[in-house]
């Protein structure tokens, strides 16, 4: 390996060097990527899809270059929760012609303080920290970097020893997902390891992931941002954000559900279209939400989650997943019939009543990261199939 040292040149962070992201902010410090542009973060008024959005789950730098040293300066925004202990730090995944070769951390940044039993939030500003991959590989290579999935990140400066230029075509079909905070990545160990980023790497298509922990409520602004989304192939998760912030009735969900549809189809007529239900999750396969957490055992790094609705209630309209699943599935047969490319997964089949047993649910809602990894293996062999997504990008 060559002993030379080479002055680094700063590159500025443009969208020709950023996927996975629908929009670029320009800050005073830099840029922030969003995954909602700018007209539907307006018709937002929720802190906490506000908070998710920005969160780059998904979302990479990309480029070829000779460089051997990469340097980029971060201003995360941490998460601290009161009476717990603290979180770590996020992490960025460096993969070099497809390999993951390296992870780090940016320390510093802003500091969010959520008390989750007032329901109050506070930032405190901070300064911004820096990523450095050294010893790379000599010789032409593909890099990318992909950002913490659950922390939100503002990109301050990019610096290399060599010059960079865009990642070139490689002909993949871009998959475009809407999900909750599962599909989001709530406790996966890294950004490539949120099951849609796993099962990507395993069907060869380019990810753009949509989802949003606690905002998968069939939003109008969601769906329209979705219909103008560049895609080949397209999935939308359907369920326990409906159930657990206790959204809706049946009889406002189904033609929540057809709009939702109608208007991605907007954009994309004939796409493969994916309706996948919620995984297992047994608070809520029968119970009504809302869903509550239990702060019983928070001091100890442990928080769960419980069903506070009455499974009488059923009766008067109110959501359960084994509601949700069967009008999905019901939905999906009735427009399958004039929409041959539209089809439905049932979300048992990426995790069920066997795995709940062998992995619970930590929390009782969201995954681990070898759940993470199962679904993703999962997903990619059920679902990026000829009958379902096919892997060939549509004509």
């Amino acid at each position: 390996m060559s002993t030379e040292h080479h002055p680094l040149t700063t590159t500025p962070i443009t969208t020709d060097i950023l996927r996975g992201a629908v929009d670029l902010e320009r800050t005073a410090r830099g840029v922030l990527p969003h995954r909602l542009p700018a007209w539907a973060r307006a018709q937002n008024t929720d802190p906490q899809l506000a908070m998710a959005e920005a969160q780059p789950s998904g979302v990479r730098l990309a480029f070829r270059t000779r460089a051997t040293v990469v340097e980029l300066d971060a201003l995360p925004t941490k998460r601290v929760y009161v009476g717990a202990p603290p979180r770590p730090d996020g992490v960025y995944d460096l993969l070099v012609d497809g390999r993951l070769t390296a992870q780090a951390g940016v320390t510093g940044g802003n500091t969010l303080t959520i008390d989750m039993t007032a329901g109050t939030a506070e930032q405190t500003p901070g300064p911004p920290g820096t990523l450095r991959f050294g010893e790379l590989p000599e010789g032409e290579k593909d890099i990318e970097i992909w950002l913490p999935h659950n922390e939100t990140t503002e990109l301050v400066a990019l610096r290399t020893d060599a010059p960079i230029e865009p990642n070139p075509s490689r002909g993949r079909p871009v998959w475009l997902h809407h999900g909750s905070s599962i599909s989001h990545g709530s406790d996966a160990a890294s950004p490539t390891t949120t099951w849609p980023a796993l099962a990507a790497g395993l069907a060869g298509v380019e990810l753009v992931n949509l989802s949003f922990g606690g905002g998968a409520l069939l939003d109008p602004f969601t769906a329209r941002t979705m219909r103008d989304t560049p895609a080949d192939l397209i999935s939308v998760k359907i369920g326990i954000n409906v159930v657990n912030a206790d959204l809706m009735r049946l009889r406002a969900f189904t033609p929540a559900v057809h709009g939702f549809l109608d208007t991605i189809r907007e954009g994309h007529p004939t796409a493969p279209l994916l309706v996948v239900s919620a995984i297992l999750c047994p608070i809520h396969e029968d119970t009504p939400g809302p869903a509550a957490p239990d702060f019983a055992n928070l001091a100890e790094g442990q928080l769960r989650f419980m069903a506070t609705g009455d499974p009488a209630e059923r009766a008067s309209g109110k959501l359960t997943l084994n509601v949700i699943r069967d009008e999905l599935a019901r939905i999906v047969e009735q427009r399958s019939a004039q929409d041959p490319n539209l089809h439905y997964l049932d979300g048992r089949e990426l995790y069920g009543e066997a795995d709940y047993a062998t992995l619970p649910l930590p929390d009782e809602l969201h995954p681990d990261a070898a759940t993470h990894r199962r679904m993703g293996e999962r997903f990619a062999k059920l679902a990026f199939t000829p009958t379902r997504l096919s892997p060939s990008p549509t004509p």
